[in-house]
């Protein structure tokens, strides 16, 4: 019966701590997509289709952010910064 109740404990720290983690992870990726996004508008990417993608992926992060759906919030960064970078090729 301890050894449950000790699993259930760690289990449990570790699924606060992956949380934590997760937002943190969150928070970066949506930082630099969007430092990397003004950096394509200030060099004239902006009016781009990909450049568009990634601003609407970029206010779905954040929306994801907001209600604590980090996995879909650094997905979604990602994906942004993906099409940034597709932005600059042209």
């Amino acid at each position: 019966m301890m050894t449950v109740v000790i699993a259930t404990l760690v289990l449990t720290a570790c699924a606060g701590a992956r949380k934590g983690y997760s937002a943190e992870q969150c928070r970066q990726a949506v930082d630099t997509a969007y430092k990397e996004l003004n950096f394509a508008k200030s060099e004239g990417f902006a009016g781009t289709v990909n450049y568009t993608k990634a601003a609407s992926l970029l206010t779905a992060a954040k929306t994801n952010q907001t209600f604590e759906s980090y996995d879909a919030c650094v997905e979604n960064a990602e994906k942004a910064r993906f099409y940034i970078r597709e932005s600059k090729k042209g």
